[in-house]
């Protein structure tokens, strides 16, 4: 049975918290939160015991791993603690708000023969495992271009408040939901080794980007597009698509499925047919013990678990992997100039926008 630490008990805290303790091979023996009417409710109602600090959560409890979903800033220098005490770490994305620390990290991990995860949920999914297989398989062909999409109704009015409306604390749409796509397409498509054409704009938040948008270059000369707006209500929730275009076909996965176009049918994947092969995610998906938001978040607790048990190094979701991600970001800032321009349509009165462009 292994001991867990739960760090960090906000939205993904909770839900990571909920799923690992009706895991079967794993025990809650505490957790670590500074939000005194959370702790003491949980511990009042489910016995739990908690901590308002972290060192001591580390100090006064035997520990096999820590789930970390704790604010960005606060990863890297929570990661090596617990590393530091040959603790097993699956962390919450993005991994780190730096580079140098992240490769630190890493190497940290990797020299402990420590199992280490971050929780880019996605690579669970049925129909982006599908996508990742069959790209990698040659099926499509010579890969000429990638494109990423994200949106969603996640910030509608102008507010603050939350560590999420912070620039300095790892904040907005970049961190929160590109880095999503971004790591879609390093799973699935490679790591692009540089970006250009880089948009950052801010339609309702003060201090953090509202839109991303980027060209992705690869070293083969292939090319991709990023786009996220986590303010576009048109959506009904945020919804994540990753779609691929080779020699011999294209691919576009999302949550719910994954379309293939094969102009001719490939030995690597003699499941697929020349033209059009469409595979949903509940086809393509194990059931898994404990359902909340979707198998993926349980599958990656799973996974981090087995990994532990099993002695595993080769994770799906390693720090290493997570930093390709990292580097994406931190190249998109740069490509930025650090700078989020603010969209004047925020401040419009309505319908000013389209009469001036119509009008």
């Amino acid at each position: 049975m292994l001991r867990v630490g739960m760090v960090g008990l906000g939205k993904m805290g909770l839900s990571h918290h909920a799923i690992v303790s009706a895991h079967p091979d794993v025990k809650v023996v505490a957790a670590c939160d500074q939000t005194a009417y959370l702790t003491s409710v949980l511990t009042k109602y489910t016995g739990l015991k908690c901590y308002d600090d972290y060192d001591r959560l580390l100090a006064g409890e035997s520990l096999d791993a820590v789930i970390i979903a704790t604010p960005s800033k606060l990863h890297a220098t929570m990661v090596e603690s617990a590393l530091e005490r040959g603790l097993h770490v699956f962390c919450e994305k993005p991994f780190v708000l730096d580079v140098a620390d992240g490769e630190r990290l890493a190497a940290m991990a990797e020299a402990k023969g420590l199992v280490n995860q971050v929780g880019y949920h996605f690579r669970f999914v049925g129909a982006f495992q599908e996508a990742a297989r069959i790209v990698n398989s040659g099926a499509l062909g010579q890969v000429h271009h990638v494109r990423a999409e994200a949106f969603g109704p996640v910030v509608l009015r102008p507010k603050g408040g939350s560590w999420r409306s912070a620039k300095g604390e790892g904040g907005g749409a970049l961190y929160d939901y590109a880095c999503h796509a971004l790591d879609l397409v390093t799973f699935i498509a490679g790591a692009p080794t540089s970006v250009s054409g880089v948009a950052l704009n801010s339609i309702f938040s003060r201090d953090v980007e509202d839109e991303v948008y980027c060209t992705l270059n690869y070293a083969s000369g292939a090319t991709g597009q990023l786009s996220v707006n986590w303010s576009d209500e048109s959506y009904r929730k945020m919804s994540t698509r990753i779609s691929v275009w080779g020699t011999n076909g294209r691919i576009t996965a999302d949550r719910q499925e994954c379309q293939i176009y094969l102009r001719a049918a490939h030995p690597a994947t003699p499941d697929l047919r020349s033209g059009w092969t469409v595979k949903y995610t509940t086809d393509l998906t194990r059931e898994v013990w404990y359902y909340l938001r979707g198998e993926e978040y349980s599958a990656q607790i799973d996974h981090f678990v087995r990994a532990i048990e099993d002695g595993r190094k080769d994770n799906v979701n390693s720090f290493r992997s997570a930093l390709q991600a990292d580097r994406l970001v931190s190249m998109i800032l740069a490509g930025a100039g650090g700078t989020t321009k603010a969209a004047s349509l925020a401040a419009a009165p309505p319908g000013g926008f389209w009469s001036r462009l119509f009008g």
